[in-house]
């Protein structure tokens, strides 16, 4: 009978564990959406320092003879649309997109490592029941889509509730 609780507490942690694993890459993928439409960015400067600058030239056609240097040559050329782009903003809008990519990239970081541990745990629910690899990729796809979507309709309700369009 004892061994019968405890395969029974273990399910039940397994559960815990792959809700968990879940919850915390909810969490955060909501909080960035949050904390990221919060954040003051001046759209108009940057749209007006992106329309100030040229677009890049092209390389020629040429280059994709030899296509990792055509794909080196077209980085280098992105890289440094982006900096003088960047260079035409007013120092406040540098500041803001600094922010703003700083926050992204720290809630992405949150939310990578809490999906490594959602993987995991999923995982190991799945072995426990023996269920083959291919219930793992779906429990995995529908969980990480009911976090998207979690966050998006919470947006959407929040935005209709304070009466913006």
């Amino acid at each position: 009978m004892a061994g019968s609780s405890v395969d029974a507490v273990h399910t039940i942690i397994l559960w815990v564990g792959f809700l968990g694993g879940w919850l915390l890459v909810a969490g955060p993928v909501f909080q960035a959406a949050v904390e990221l439409r919060d954040e003051e960015i001046d759209r108009e400067s940057m749209a007006a320092a992106h329309e100030s600058v040229p677009e890049p030239r092209r390389i020629s056609p040429w280059w994709w003879l030899l296509p990792p240097v055509a794909y080196l040559r077209i980085r280098r050329d992105q890289r440094e649309y982006r900096r003088v782009i960047f260079d035409a903003m007013p120092l406040a809008t540098r500041r803001q997109f600094a922010s703003f990519v700083d926050k992204a990239t720290g809630w992405m970081f949150v939310a990578g490592g809490a999906a490594l541990i959602a993987l995991k745990e999923t995982w190991e629910l799945v072995e426990h029941y023996e269920w083959p690899l291919w219930v793992w990729i779906v429990l995995v796809l529908v969980m990480a889509a009911l976090a998207v979507v979690n966050t998006a309709v919470r947006m959407a309700r929040t935005r209709e509730l304070v009466g913006e369009s």
